[in-house]
């Protein structure tokens, strides 16, 4: 169901209301009564969780042993966090399987 964004012409109150497609948009603020207007929005992001939907899960092994070593020559482990520690949540020290 389709969440839209309406703001009153009287008071300048902005609210959201999930409709039906195809209800009628609303037309009285639920603060002060006057008319509404339905704002034009930019809709909703997506949200993926889990692997195989970040561009780092897909990289070559050639890649990733090249920034391994690029962070190597830096002095640091992990080249997001820059520890000198090794650092597991890195996705760069992933190993691919």
């Amino acid at each position: 169901m389709p969440t839209y964004e309406y703001e009153c012409k009287k008071c300048a109150h902005k609210f959201e209301a999930a409709q039906n497609i195809t209800e009628q948009p609303l037309k009285k603020c639920p603060e002060c009564g006057g008319p509404v207007q339905r704002l034009i929005s930019a809709g909703v992001g997506f949200i993926f969780k889990g692997s195989g939907f970040y561009a780092t899960d897909y990289r070559s092994a050639e890649y990733k042993d090249r920034q391994k070593q690029e962070a190597k020559d830096n002095g640091s482990s992990c080249p997001v966090s820059g520890s000198t520690q090794t650092c597991k949540k890195c996705p760069a020290n992933k190993e691919v399987k």
